[in-house]
């Protein structure tokens, strides 16, 4: 049977994840890796999990270990919905205006699924996260490409491109504009208050969605925390993700799909044909963990360790990467820094070198839904040791 000509044409667009390969080199000894956004296992709350999982397992197993509601545990939206309203100002949210997924990358998923076609739009910055890109392109959607600068999208081209795709009557086949405006993945911007009251004002302007991606919100090192572009937008035209991977812990699973009623329970919809739900087990370990109330002090000692090992990178690129024109990305939270190289280096190309003399970042064309050849790479500081992380700079820059 010739297997190939029986797929689909979503599974002939699927590619393979640089980030997942790179994953596979996280166990060499011998390689420094910079690549995967994994959180630092010393961050991980495991005795307190330890604890509340023998309870949840015992006493609740009756929930917990039986299948739930596709829409999400009720415990655990009464947590994130207290934590929506105290810590990020969100208020009026209704069990029906969340769905809890199986992480963030599931929820990227089902927006694709609920809402691309093949003669859809999606405007996307440049670079992108991959995950989200690998979601989308899965859908066949067009891409409408925004240039990302020191402060977040470039809010000239949105104008353009929508009074251009409004001008031409398919401002409706626009569904939505991906952004992650805090510590953004890869490039570590953050959008300015400015852009985001602008990128609002258009949104409405036009009648289009935003989908906003924000799971680094809380791992901010320097600078005041700015408002949500959905909190800003009093959650009109506004779709928020979150997730707890990077807070809490990546292997519990557990994301969030916060916006209108319709567009959840259209999502709850995409998601019941994927999965029935999200494992009830860890939605209530999760619930658990929210009601000690202790997860926000536990983030603090995490940023600790984080802006340590970012201040190292930044040291060590300073020190170690003597190339005329080179220049990164200073994030005030999140996990990534961003380098960019003279154009004459194409990161790809360097990338099986860098490898071979033991070290490994994420080629920034990895990050283009064009793939087009970048002179710029994505590093992540937060699993390494420190002395690996200088260690690995050093490599880098007598490779350059």
């Amino acid at each position: 049977m010739e297997i190939e000509k029986r797929f689909s044409k979503m599974s002939k667009r699927m590619k393979s994840s640089i980030i997942r390969e790179l994953l596979r080199d996280a166990t060499n000894t011998s390689i420094i890796s910079f690549g995967g956004g994994a959180p630092d296992p010393e961050t991980f709350d495991r005795e307190a999990l330890a604890k509340l999982s023998q309870g949840v397992l015992l006493d609740e197993y009756q929930i917990s270990l039986q299948y739930g509601a596709t829409e999400g545990d009720p415990l655990l939206k009464d947590e994130l919905i207290k934590i929506l309203e105290e810590r990020h100002g969100i208020k009026g949210l209704k069990h029906g205006n969340l769905l809890i997924t199986v992480g963030s990358q599931q929820a990227l998923d089902l927006m694709g699924r609920v809402f691309l076609d093949e003669d859809s739009y999606v405007m996307v910055s440049h670079p992108i996260y991959l995950g989200a890109a690998s979601a989308f392109r899965a859908y066949g959607p067009k891409f409408i490409t925004i240039d990302l600068e020191d402060d977040g999208l470039n809010i000239d081209q949105v104008e353009k491109a929508l009074k251009e795709l409004d001008s031409k009557g398919e401002i409706q086949k626009l569904k939505f504009i991906y952004t992650v405006p805090n510590f953004h993945n890869p490039a570590g911007v953050t959008m300015s208050l400015e852009k985001r009251k602008a990128l609002v004002e258009l949104a409405r302007k036009y009648d289009v969605l935003i989908l906003e991606d924000d799971p680094y919100g809380e791992l901010r090192y320097e600078g005041e925390r700015l408002p949500d572009i959905y909190y800003l937008a009093n959650g009109e035209n506004v779709i928020l993700l979150n997730t707890m991977s990077k807070v809490m812990s990546p292997g519990i699973r557990i994301g969030m799909i916060a916006g209108d009623e319709k567009i959840v329970a259209k999502a709850a919809l995409a998601k019941q044909g994927a999965d029935l739900c999200t494992p009830t087990f860890t939605q209530r370990l999760v619930a658990r963990y929210l009601q000690e109330g202790t997860i926000f002090n536990r983030i603090k000692s995490a940023i600790e360790i984080y802006r340590k090992k970012k201040n190292i990178m930044l040291d060590a690129l300073q020190k170690y990467v003597n190339v005329e024109g080179a220049k990164w990305t200073k994030p005030e939270g999140g996990l990534f820094i961003w380098v960019t190289l003279p154009e004459k280096y194409d990161t790809m190309e360097l990338f099986e070198e860098a490898k071979k003399v033991g070290v490994a970042y994420i080629p920034g064309s990895a990050f283009y839904v064009d793939d087009r050849v970048s002179s710029s790479f994505r590093l992540s500081f937060c699993l390494p040791p420190e002395d690996q992380i200088e260690e690995g700079i050093k490599r880098i820059g007598k490779l350059l």
